[in-house]
């Protein structure tokens, strides 16, 4: 009996480096045929732009860092409509509104709308980026009068920036997360999960802001 169990354990340990080279090898495969399924899809989004000719307008004329991030989660928002997967809009007091051509919604492939609510959040997050580098930089809105209790400095504007981005970003988590449970697509998951880090790095940023104002009370 003993002989026969050290026979069989021998046989499984010379077999090892086969099923090792086998299960490797097939696990390698794996790993390129997902990586190549990435790059194909990624490949085919750069190809395209990631905002339309209308979007491209309204953000050159949205200079003032609040307003940018304003047209840029709207031009996101849009996106996601177009995946069937709006996320709610909070509506708070009076709604602004906005009379500007945004010209059609915006088309594309699941991965192509995806990879523009990437592409688009990462421009929003480098607009913020060059500003707190280069503050001096700051533009303000020259059609809007001046407060003087509430002065448009980079102090007042660049939170305020941050913090609505961080707010969309807050919207972005559960839908992109179900689109996440959801998707059996490569491609589709690695941008998904690669936006929700892009998400948890704004909201996670807001911690690092001053203390909020709060409005004083006419």
């Amino acid at each position: 009996m003993k002989k026969l169990v050290r026979s069989a354990l021998n046989d499984r340990s010379r077999n090892r480096p086969f099923q090792f080279m086998v299960g490797g090898a097939f696990f390698f495969l794996s790993l390129f045929t997902i990586h190549c399924s990435l790059f194909t899809a990624t490949a085919v989004a750069q190809s395209r732009d990631f905002l339309t000719a209308e979007e491209v307008e309204i953000i050159r004329d949205a200079q003032q860092i609040d307003d940018r991030m304003d047209v840029l989660v709207k031009a996101i928002d849009r996106r996601f409509e177009a995946l069937n997967a709006p996320v709610s809009v909070p509506v708070v007091g009076k709604v602004k509104k906005d009379d500007r051509e945004w010209g059609k919604a915006p088309t594309g492939t699941r991965v192509e709308l995806l990879f523009d609510i990437k592409r688009i959040l990462q421009k929003a997050i480098d607009d913020i980026d060059n500003l707190a580098e280069r503050p001096e930089s700051m533009v303000v809105d020259p059609d809007e009068k001046p407060d003087k209790k509430r002065p448009k400095t980079f102090a007042a504007l660049f939170p305020k920036a941050v913090r609505s981005l961080a707010k969309a970003c807050e919207r972005y988590q559960p839908v992109l997360k179900a689109e996440l449970d959801r998707s059996t697509d490569n491609a589709e998951k690695g941008l998904i999960s690669a936006t929700l880090d892009l998400c948890s790095d704004v909201i996670a940023s807001v911690a690092k802001l001053p203390a909020a104002v709060k409005k004083e009370k006419n």
